[in-house]
């Protein structure tokens, strides 16, 4: 990876507006060494982050990208907009490339770059966030400490955080998609909860870097209510009602207005008898600080495109991310009851 150690390091943020770039650039923002570049459409209408420049980027524009990119030694990219074709832009100059996509099939294009990242010396990671992210890292703790071939991941999520329109249309689209629940037991003081299977990339990626026989991922929100009210939405006739586009323009118009819950996340995942967690407020936050951590790390990481957890020490991590005001609780072993489908 071609990055300036010594002269500084000139990091990127694209879609740097939003919570999520906002959270990375404030942990990487006055550094040593270290400038950060929040990039978006209207930089007008965006809060300054302290010790960080504003710039206008429309990463749609192949010349405005060019532009852009001049200079700079790592891109995060926060939007999910033409990811692979800036993640190419990127690594074709050498530059390091961070996303914190949750869909699969934006993931998977990205991966088939690995060659183009060797060749440029470049270095690409994926599942960077809380969920994919922790949760992989999490996930790879418990395969490993765990003589079973099933792995079960609980991602339960404050229904009280504000999101911006990006996140929340993500979500209601994932509404459907894929059918069946489980229990998962998260730290105090949610206890034992239903999770819904919903269409976050870890369940695809992780029976391949993690080499067990399945993998699946559930939802649940802090406020019961709101989480019975996801899993009647995510019936298939119900989803495709709501992918009308009045029905969904009205939902996430409420979506965006009401906020029913708290503010407070955990994410377990569980192999066998093998249970581990991490928890804390604000998943945005959370998200973005694990993108600041990476890109911290990311001049010493090997060419080639990876996701999180085939590329750093998971309990090393995680107890680093952890200290910036998060709980990591590596000590939870699985109760029998828990593994009821």
């Amino acid at each position: 990876m071609t990055t300036k150690t010594g002269a500084g390091y000139t990091v990127l943020i694209l879609g740097g507006y939003g919570a999520v770039g906002r959270e990375a650039a404030a942990a990487l923002a006055g550094r040593p060494g270290t400038e950060v570049i929040v990039a978006g459409r209207d930089p007008g209408r965006a809060r300054p982050v302290p010790m960080a420049t504003a710039m206008r980027v429309d990463a749609t524009d192949p010349d405005d990208l060019d532009r852009a990119l001049e200079g700079v030694d790592a891109v995060l990219m926060c939007a999910e907009t033409d990811n692979v074709r800036v993640a190419r832009a990127c690594l074709e100059r050498g530059i390091g490339y961070v996303d914190v996509s949750a869909s699969h099939h934006v993931l998977a294009a990205i991966e088939d770059l690995d060659p183009l990242a060797r060749r440029r010396g470049a270095t690409a990671v994926l599942s960077v966030g809380l969920v994919p992210g922790v949760t992989n890292l999490l996930a790879r703790i418990c395969v490993e400490r765990s003589q079973a071939d099933d792995l079960r991941v609980g991602v339960l999520l404050g229904s009280g955080e504000q999101h911006g329109p990006a996140a929340l249309a993500w979500t209601l689209d994932g509404l459907g998609r894929l059918a069946g629940s489980w229990t998962m037991r998260f730290p105090p003081p949610y206890g034992r909860r239903t999770v819904h299977r919903f269409p976050f990339s870890d369940q695809y990626t992780l029976p391949g870097t993690l080499g067990v026989a399945s993998a699946g991922t559930g939802l649940c929100l802090d406020s019961r209510l709101t989480t019975g009210l996801l899993a009647v939405a995510g019936r298939p006739a119900v989803a495709r009602l709501l992918r009308r586009p009045r029905v969904r323009e009205l939902l996430l118009t409420a979506l965006a207005k009401v906020h029913v819950g708290g503010d407070g996340f955990a994410v377990t995942a569980r192999c066998g008898a093998v249970q581990a967690a991490f928890s804390g407020r604000l998943q945005s936050r959370a998200t973005g600080r694990t993108a600041a951590l990476v890109l911290r790390r990311l001049p010493g990481l090997p060419p080639g495109v990876g996701h999180l957890e085939q590329l750093v020490d998971p309990v090393a991590f995680l107890a680093e991310l952890a200290a910036d005001g998060f709980r990591l609780d590596l000590r939870t072993a699985a109760r029998p009851a828990d593994h009821a489908a």
